[in-house]
This record gives C-alpha cells, sequence and structure tokens, in this order.
C-alpha cells in the first residue's frame, strides 16, 4: 500500500484510514458532517497527494497533448487550467484531467490516482518524439484548500492577494516560506485552491495551513461534496466503455474540431445520440440510494446508480445514475432497487448544491 507524504500527520491527527486507489488515506478525522460543513461553511483542507502529474515538455509538446484530450489545448494561455479527458479509440473515457499550461512548450496533466500508471503508458504511446513525458506523481504532494475562507487563509502565510484571481487560472507563488504552485481549482463545489508543492515540503505546508484555520476533512467529505456539485468521480460515473456525451461532458468536448484520439466515435453517438445520459435524482421514498443498486421504471432494470447517499447540506438523499434519455428530464420519475424493494425517486437538475 503507498502512502503519500502526509501518512503520519493524519495517523498522529487520529484519522480513521482506508485503502484507496492502492494508497492509505484518511476517510475521516472526526466527523464527515463536520469536515463537509467546514468546507461550505469556513475552510477544510485535503491531502490529494495521490493524484497524479504527468508533464510535458519541448517542441511538440502542446500539439501533443491537443491530440489526447478532448479539450483545446493550443488555445489555453499560460497560467490557465482547462477540464478535459482522455479518450479511447472507441470514444470511452481513459480519465477525466484537468490541463496546465505552464508555458508555451510546457504542459502538465493532472490525473486520477488510480489511473497513473495507465494514464502515464497511454501518453508515452501516443506521444510525439519531440516531446518529453514525465510522470512527476511521486515527487509532487498536492493539497486541496476548499471553502469560502481559503483566500484569507492563503494570504494569512504570504500569498499575494488573491480575490482578483480568477477560476480556472494558477500562478507561482511563495506560500509558508516555499515555492508552490497556487491553483484556483477544486473538486467540491466550493470556492478553493489546489497547492501543488514538492513533496518534501508537504508536512511544514500542511501543518501551517492547519495552523491558520484550514480543518483536516478525509476522503468521506470529498466524496459528499462532490456528490452534491454533481462532479464524476472515475470508476463511477466514468469509465472506459462510457462516452463523455454519455455523462454530458459535451462542453468539455472540442467536437467540430475533432483532431482527438476518439473523435471520430464521439461523433458517431452524437449523430446517433447518446443511448443514456447520466441523470440526477431525490430519493421520494425512504431509503438511501448506493452505487451499484439498478434504476427500474415499471418493474423493468433500465439503469443503475454510479453514486448517491444523503446530502449534508439539503438534509435529503440525492443521487446519480445512468437512465435512457426518456427517463432523463426533471419531473420524471423511477424507482431505486434498495434491498430488492422499489422506492421512488424524482429526476432534479444538477448541480444539487451550487
Amino acid at each position: 500500500m503507498q502512502r503519500t507524504p502526509l501518512h503520519e500527520a493524519h495517523v498522529a491527527l487520529g484519522a480513521r484510514m482506508v485503502p484507496f486507489a492502492g494508497f492509505d488515506m484518511p476517510v475521516q478525522y472526526d466527523s464527515i458532517k463536520e469536515e463537509h460543513a467546514a468546507v461550505r461553511q469556513t475552510a477544510g483542507l485535503f491531502d490529494v497527494s495521490h493524484m497524479g502529474q504527468i508533464h510535458f515538455t519541448g517542441p511538440e509538446a502542446v500539439a501533443t497533448v491537443e491530440r489526447l484530450v478532448t479539450c483545446h489545448v493550443a488555445s489555453l494561455r499560460v497560467g490557465r487550467v482547462r477540464y478535459g479527458l482522455l479518450c479511447n479509440e472507441e470514444g470511452g473515457v481513459v480519465d477525466d484531467v484537468t490541463v496546465y499550461r505552464t508555458a508555451e512548450d510546457s504542459v502538465f496533466l493532472c490525473v486520477n490516482a488510480a489511473n497513473v500508471e495507465k494514464d502515464y503508458r497511454w501518453c508515452v504511446r501516443h506521444a510525439s518524439e519531440a516531446a518529453g513525458v514525465r510522470n512527476r506523481s511521486t515527487e509532487t504532494a498536492l493539497l486541496a484548500l476548499q471553502g469560502p475562507a481559503s483566500a484569507a487563509i492563503l494570504s494569512k502565510l504570504g500569498a499575494a492577494p488573491l480575490d482578483g484571481m480568477r477560476r480556472f487560472r494558477f500562478v507561482d507563488a511563495e506560500l509558508a516560506g516555499g515555492k508552490v504552485l497556487l491553483s484556483r481549482t477544486g473538486y467540491t463545489g466550493s470556492d478553493g485552491f489546489e497547492i501543488y508543492a514538492p513533496a518534501a515540503a508537504a508536512l511544514g505546508l500542511w501543518q501551517a495551513l492547519t495552523d491558520a484555520g484550514a480543518r483536516p476533512c478525509g476522503l468521506g467529505a470529498r466524496d459528499t461534496l462532490r456528490l452534491e456539485a454533481a462532479l464524476p468521480l472515475y470508476g463511477h460515473e466514468l469509465d472506459d466503455s462510457t462516452s463523455p456525451l454519455e455523462a454530458r461532458l459535451d462542453r468539455f468536448v472540442k467536437l467540430e474540431a475533432g483532431g482527438f484520439i476518439g473523435a471520430e466515435a464521439v461523433r458517431r453517438c452524437a449523430e446517433a445520440g447518446p443511448k443514456r445520459l447520466l441523470t440526477g435524482f431525490e430519493m421520494v421514498g425512504r431509503g438511501i440510494a448506493r452505487a451499484g443498486y439498478p434504476i427500474a421504471k415499471q418493474g423493468e432494470t433500465v439503469g443503475a446508480v454510479t453514486s448517491g447517499g444523503p446530502s449534508p447540506t439539503l438534509g435529503k438523499s440525492i443521487g446519480l445514475g445512468y437512465v435512457p434519455p426518456a427517463l432523463a428530464e426533471p419531473g420524471q420519475e423511477f424507482d431505486i432497487v434498495v434491498r430488492d424493494k422499489p422506492v421512488a425517486a424524482r429526476v432534479i437538475e444538477t448541480p444539487f448544491v451550487s
């Protein structure tokens, strides 16, 4: 089992540790509900150093990533970030990534922890000879500071005033005496920042941020937060057989421009229309939807739940799942089969919390 540079800090804080994507990770320190509320109301701090970073350099770096991901890269200015997807030739999702343009000839992808090796092999396989590809995941720590008080906490530690920094921008910064890459991004549906730092600096940075008021949060709260924001999780909403269009990620696909691996397959999916759509729902009857539960209409299974659980903010049970397009519009009703019993659910708009 792998460990992040902050493993000893999590254990010292009494976190409940669980295996996740090959890492021993904190799921909660105390209460998932309280950690969730901290992010919505003040600021929570997550160790997400298990995620990976794949760097591209050289004269063909940008052109290589342009072929690899579904979003535009050549038009991405230095200092900006875009969300996109790596697709296979059949149009399925290899991974969902964020693309950072660090220089005219330098780009890196932040990738999911479980997919680091798979993504790296995929990138090397499809890279131009004039593009260097390097997996820098083990030498990089990544902390996510999320919540409305995040900018104020960073300012306490010496970061330049950040109020004017827009979403999906990043800067090189000095923070708590060390150099970091500070990105106004996150995966919780709240305002916040992600902080890339050398692995050796992780512990000091974690301590400084918690001393300045950030509450340590585990993967349990991260999952309830991203569910409220209806953000897809690889392995649940996305996988190698799922089209970005089925996941309603059309706006991150350069469908007209094409030129990325899988473009033709995704175009065929668009022309024929997706056979299923990712859909948000709330439970009407008493019951909690969990990943893998069948979705049924008039006794027939029509889909499956991909993620579900109680929403701490809304005080009701919500979920995501794939259903036929005819059942995907708000107001449609179907059943979630909870332990062999149908429980009524209703389609509602997402994100559940904005």
